[in-house]
């Protein structure tokens, strides 16, 4: 395992960090309370006996069950070899004491007695404000810190990087900055520049989504066809991965990993990484898979479920996903087909009641509402794109 600098805190953290929304479970439908928890707790031990030494968790992950799967991967002495990282769901948080009452649940789901770094989840501008700054949160967490209950306050964020500026610079003592990132999201959300903004200030920084939800880990054939250097072909997951890596603004690469077999090939990354670890070649590559997907790509839903759940039943990223699909790969009768016998219509696009619900908590902003309806227009009712 490759070990890179935590900013100027001295510490160093391994390159791959475990990310635990995307666990293995029982069932089609993924991320679901039916976490496998004997393969979920075999992938994170592997990944700790190979020098993991940072795993991301969160109060909503596995419809609250992903910190007592972690607890329980922790046992035996692994929680001793891993900084834990959970984040506190600011948006159920009403008054100054639910800040409190959350992460003292989260530490009892956590069966321990500090959380080395506890993050305000999916920080944008409206919660920074309205949230964060309104219920003084910012001094209940230092209050933690000060009793010992968590180790340091970091954020989680989406929203644009004005926002993503007015964050870092409206605190001291942050610890970390968690951004998406990934070589299609260099101009989305923070992007290059808050990723070099914040580590311009000591601030570590985290990624996530480095394979947009595992769309880069497998692109469409035009694109997979063209992962190849002197005859030999790249795995294009691993490519998007040592981009990230290539950079030293990151602290480390969070990956949702849901098999052993992710958890085996981005540790195999992971020990070929390190700050100008791609050739000009390589880079060149990559370059031409960004431009070729911003061509293809038509609805950028990155499948993090933050807009789940929807209180009239649709499924919001699976819709996505099949539309995504039918365009990238050409396949609209396929996606029909799907879409017509195998969707519930209890949860097809076609079932959005525009409330909007959905668009307040989607870190990509996308206008869910609008996108139903051309979702059903093109899978339901046979329209073009």
């Amino acid at each position: 395992m490759q070990y890179r600098n935590f900013g100027r805190t001295g510490w160093k953290v391994s390159a791959l960090g475990f990310g635990a929304m995307r666990l293995p479970v029982r069932g089609k439908q993924p991320m679901t309370k039916k976490i496998d928890e004997e393969e979920a707790i075999g992938m994170i031990r592997y990944a700790i006996d190979k020098g993991v030494n940072y795993v991301d968790t969160a109060y909503v992950y596995h419809e609250q069950k992903g910190e007592g799967l972690l607890a329980k991967a922790l046992r035996g002495g692994y929680r001793d070899q891993v900084k834990v990282a959970t984040k506190s769901p600011i948006w159920l948080i009403k008054k100054k004491t639910d800040f409190d009452k959350y992460m003292d649940q989260q530490l009892k789901r956590l069966r321990t007695d500090h959380i080395d770094f506890y993050l305000f989840h999916a920080l944008n501008k409206d919660a920074w404000e309205n949230i964060i700054l309104k219920y003084g949160l910012l001094g209940r967490a230092e209050k933690a810190v000060k009793d010992g209950r968590i180790g340091g306050i970091g954020f989680s964020f989406h929203d644009d990087y004005k926002a993503f500026k007015q964050i870092v610079d409206g605190y001291d003592d942050w610890v970390l900055a968690q951004i998406q990132y990934n070589y299609l999201d260099t101009e989305n959300q923070a992007g290059t520049k808050g990723l070099k903004y914040a580590a311009s200030k000591g601030l570590p920084v985290v990624v996530m989504e480095p394979l947009l939800g595992g769309r880069l880990a497998s692109p469409p054939k035009p694109i997979r066809d063209s992962f190849e250097l002197r005859g030999k072909k790249v795995a294009p997951y691993e490519l998007a991965l040592r981009w990230i890596w290539d950079q030293p603004e990151v602290s480390t690469v969070l990956s949702g990993m849901s098999t052993m077999n992710q958890v085996r090939g981005n540790l195999r990354a992971a020990n070929r990484s390190g700050i100008d670890c791609l050739r000009s070649d390589e880079r060149k590559l990559v370059e031409r898979a960004t431009k070729r997907y911003r061509k293809m790509t038509i609805i950028g839903c990155t499948k993090c479920n933050y807009c789940m759940p929807c209180p009239h039943g649709v499924a919001i990223p699976v819709n996505f996903e099949e539309y995504n699909d039918a365009y990238v790969h050409d396949d609209l009768a396929n996606a029909r087909m799907t879409y017509e016998r195998f969707f519930n219509p209890a949860k097809r696009a076609s079932a959005c009641k525009h409330c909007k619900a959905c668009e307040k908590k989607c870190p990509q902003k996308l206008p869910i509402s609008d996108l139903m309806t051309k979702v059903h227009s093109v899978l339901g009712e046979g329209k073009p794109f």
